[in-house]
């Protein structure tokens, strides 16, 4: 089970919004690379990272930041934003990236999922971002059809290494978890799934840790861990303590 904390990018500053709007954002900090590396020293072993202004651009527009974030952390990075061809995937994972987070495209362009997980096995993620139940794209602007198991499904047997899926109804408000959605789509993918969106205390760090979200990877925190909601020390030792009863 991990915890994944939040860097958001919009303008080259680390932000995070109010229900997916660009127009609602909070300026946390504006040297994102110094976040990362406060991250790192607080005891999380991974980084996700969002290319906000990307997502809505369609190609990535805050590559430095993304850049200064990789040479200042150790940790694995896993990145989403406006990554849209296998050139893109390409050259970020040559940058040190671990993971891709593929979510537009995988709307509108399956089989190149299909064809990233082929040529980079392992380094392949899917965001599925829903509002009201459907997948939304180009950074939650467009509603889409699809449902949210129904794209997953797509990708059975493909390779990809974690399905991450938000509720946009609940991201950035500390509303808590969809915890009865997260755990549907993961109980009807094989594909590891990680939450988020909306987690909002050290309940739903708890909650995360109870034996039917055993099967979610993890779960991504942005606004509680900037807002001192959720304490890193009291959170990172419940996940270990977690791990050691499983050993056991």
């Amino acid at each position: 089970m991990i915890l994944f904390p939040a860097i958001d990018l919009k303008g080259g500053q680390c932000v995070r919004l109010k229900l997916g709007d660009m127009q609602q954002a909070t300026v946390y900090n504006t040297d994102p690379a110094a976040q990362a590396k406060s991250f790192e020293d607080q005891g999380f072993e991974w980084l996700h990272v969002v290319d906000l202004d990307g997502a809505f651009a369609g190609h990535s527009a805050n590559g430095d930041a993304v850049e200064a974030i990789l040479k200042a952390t150790d940790n694995p990075v896993q990145l989403g934003g406006g990554i849209r061809t296998l050139d893109h995937i390409e050259a970020w994972l040559s940058r040190g990236l671990r993971r891709v987070i593929l979510g537009t495209v995988a709307v509108r362009n399956p089989d190149l999922v299909i064809e990233a997980c082929r040529k980079f096995p392992g380094h392949v993620a899917v965001g599925i971002d829903a509002k009201g139940g459907k997948v939304a794209v180009e950074g939650w602007a467009e509603a889409s059809e699809l449902g949210i198991i129904e794209l997953a499904k797509k990708f059975e047997g493909a390779g990809v290494s974690a399905i991450i899926y938000t509720d946009i109804d609940r991201d950035g408000i500390l509303a808590g978890i969809n915890w009865s959605s997260t755990l549907a789509l993961a109980d009807a993918v094989s594909i590891p799934v990680i939450a988020s969106g909306g987690l909002a205390s050290i309940e739903d760090i708890k909650r995360m840790l109870q034996p039917d979200a055993q099967k979610l990877e993890g779960a991504i925190s942005g606004r509680a861990l900037y807002d001192g909601r959720i304490d890193p020390a009291e959170a990172l030792a419940l996940i270990k303590a977690s791990k050691a009863r499983e050993t056991a």
